[in-house]
C-alpha cells in the first residue's frame, strides 16, 4: 500500500449534475456531521465512461447506528454484515462503512463465535461484537484493497470533488482492463463468484481481461460449484439484464466456466443460443433503464428455449410431487417455470389474425398478456402482429390485466349487514 493518485476537481469529468440527488442528499449530511463520505464502486466507474450508473452506493467513515441517528429514513440490516439502507420512497442508498480484510486467524476466530440473538432489548449493546466478525471497521486505504477489481475501487470524496485511486484503477479504465486487486487466484478461492463477475464485467464494459484472471479462472474453475446456488441464479439474472448478454456466454463458454456450474449450458452454447440471447439483449438497449417487463419469466425462457427444454411437461416424481425444474444447478423458481409456460401458451392466440375484438379483449384479462407481448416482441419474429397488437392495445386505453391481474371471474362482494340502532331496554 502507497500514496494514492487523487484527481483534483479540474482533472475529472465526474459531475455531480449526472448524481442522484437523494445520493448526494446522503453525501452531504454525512459530511457536513464531519465524517468521510465517498461515492464507491462501480457507479464512480461509470460515472467516468459516460454510463448511467445503475446504484449509487457511499462508503463513510461512520459506523451503521452513527448513520441511522442521522437519517429518520434509515434501517440497518444484516447480521454479519451491518449495512445501513436510506431509503427514498421505492429507493434505497446503500451506506457501508469502510472494513478492512480480516486476518486468518481473526477468520478462525470468527467461525467459532457463535452468532449474536437478534431482537433482544440488549441487541444495541452488542453490537461491537460484530464489528470485530465480518464487520471489522477500517480505513478508506483498507477498504479499497478489500475489493474485488480495480475499476470498481475508486472514490469521489463530496468533500473535495475529487477523485481517489489507491489501487491503479484510473490506469485500468483508460487501458479498458479488468484486472484483480491482489492475486485473482486467492481472491477467487475467498468468493468463486467473483470469476462470473469479472466477465460479466469484460462483456458489459467491452473490456479486456487481464491474462492472470484467464490463467487462475483455468486453473480453478470447478470452484464456481462451491458458490450458493440461489446467488448464482440472482447473477445469471443480472447477467441476462445487462444488454450484453450474448457476448458474456460466449465467454463464458470460451471459458467453460458454465460447465461446473450448468453442463447442459455449456453443451448447448451455440448459434441458437447465441440468437436468443441476441435479441434479448436488442429489446434490452432500447431502453435507458431495465424496463420492468424484463421479467424472471422473460430472461428464464430466454434460456430454456435454446436448451430444448421450454415444452417440456412437469415431472412428476414417485411420490407424487411434481420434480422442480432446473438447469445444472441453477435452481428455478417454480412460480417463473409456470409463468414462462403461461406465456407460451398465449403466443399461438397472439398470433391468430382470425380473433374477434371480443376475444381480443378477453386476451387481455389473462394475467401473462403484458408478458407475453413482450415475449412476443423479442423472440416471435412476427412484426405486423405485433403493431396489430399496440394498437390494439393503445385503443384500448390500457392494459386490461393492469385492472384484474388474475385469471377467472371477478371476487363477488359481501353485502355488509345493517346495524341494528340501539333502543334501551323499557
Amino acid at each position: 500500500m502507497g500514496e494514492p493518485v487523487i484527481i483534483e476537481r479540474s482533472g475529472h469529468s465526474l459531475s455531480r449534475k449526472n448524481m442522484d440527488a437523494d445520493a448526494l442528499r446522503v453525501l452531504y449530511r454525512l459530511h457536513q456531521s464531519q465524517y468521510v463520505a465517498y461515492l464507491v464502486g462501480g457507479s464512480v466507474r461509470d460515472l467516468l465512461l459516460g454510463r448511467r450508473p445503475k446504484d449509487f452506493d457511499i462508503g463513510t467513515s461512520a459506523h451503521p447506528y452513527q448513520v441511522k441517528r442521522l437519517f429518520r429514513n434509515c434501517w440497518v440490516i444484516g447480521r454479519r454484515f451491518r449495512l445501513a439502507h436510506v431509503r427514498f420512497g421505492t429507493k434505497t442508498i446503500e451506506v457501508a462503512t469502510f472494513r478492512r480484510q480480516l486476518t486468518a486467524e481473526e477468520l478462525a476466530a470468527a467461525e467459532q463465535a457463535p452468532d449474536p440473538q437478534e431482537g433482544t432489548p440488549a441487541e444495541h449493546l452488542r453490537h461491537d461484537r460484530l464489528i470485530h466478525r465480518d464487520n471489522t471497521f477500517g480505513t478508506p486505504e483498507e477498504d479499497a484493497f478489500r475489493r474485488d477489481f480495480t475499476i470498481n475501487a475508486l472514490f469521489y470524496d463530496i468533500g473535495t470533488f475529487g477523485i481517489i485511486d489507491y489501487t491503479g484503477g484510473l490506469e485500468d479504465l483508460r487501458a479498458r482492463l479488468v484486472r484483480s486487486i491482489g492475486d485473482p487466484i486467492a481472491r477467487f478461492h475467498e468468493d468463486p463468484v467473483r470469476m462470473l463477475r469479472a466477465v460479466t464485467l469484460a462483456a458489459r464494459l467491452d473490456f479486456d481481461i487481464d491474462p492472470p484472471i484467464d490463467a487462475a479462472i483455468a486453473a480453478g474453475r470447478g470452484e464456481i460449484a462451491r458458490s450458493a446456488p440461489p446467488r448464482l441464479i440472482e447473477e445469471f439474472y443480472k447477467l441476462l439484464r445487462s444488454g450484453a448478454s450474448e457476448r458474456a456466454f460466449r465467454m463464458l463458454a470460451e471459458r467453460r466456466l458454465l460447465e461446473p456450474i450448468a453442463h447442459d449450458l455449456q453443451k448447448a452454447a451455440g448459434e441458437r443460443l447465441w440468437q436468443s440471447l441476441a435479441s434479448l439483449d436488442a429489446y434490452r438497449r432500447r431502453f435507458e433503464d431495465v424496463p420492468d417487463t424484463m421479467t424472471n419469466a422473460i430472461l428464464l425462457g430466454s434460456l430454456l428455449v435454446p436448451l430444448g427444454l421450454a415444452g417440456q411437461p412437469p415431472r412428476v416424481t414417485d411420490s407424487g410431487k411434481e420434480e422442480r425444474l432446473s438447469i445444472g444447478m441453477l435452481p428455478l423458481a417454480r412460480r417463473d417455470v409456470e409463468r414462462f409456460r403461461q406465456i407460451l401458451g398465449l403466443q399461438r392466440r397472439l398470433l391468430d389474425a382470425s380473433l374477434s375484438s371480443r376475444a381480443k379483449r378477453a386476451l387481455m384479462h389473462r394475467g401473462p398478456f403484458r408478458e407475453a407481448l413482450t415475449w412476443l416482441d423479442i423472440h416471435g419474429h412476427a412484426p405486423e402482429a405485433l403493431e396489430h397488437w399496440r394498437g390494439f392495445v393503445e385503443a384500448s386505453g390500457t392494459y386490461e390485466a393492469d385492472a384484474q391481474p388474475a385469471e377467472g371471474p371477478p371476487r363477488r362482494r359481501r353485502r355488509r349487514r345493517r346495524r341494528r340502532s340501539f333502543r334501551p331496554a323499557t
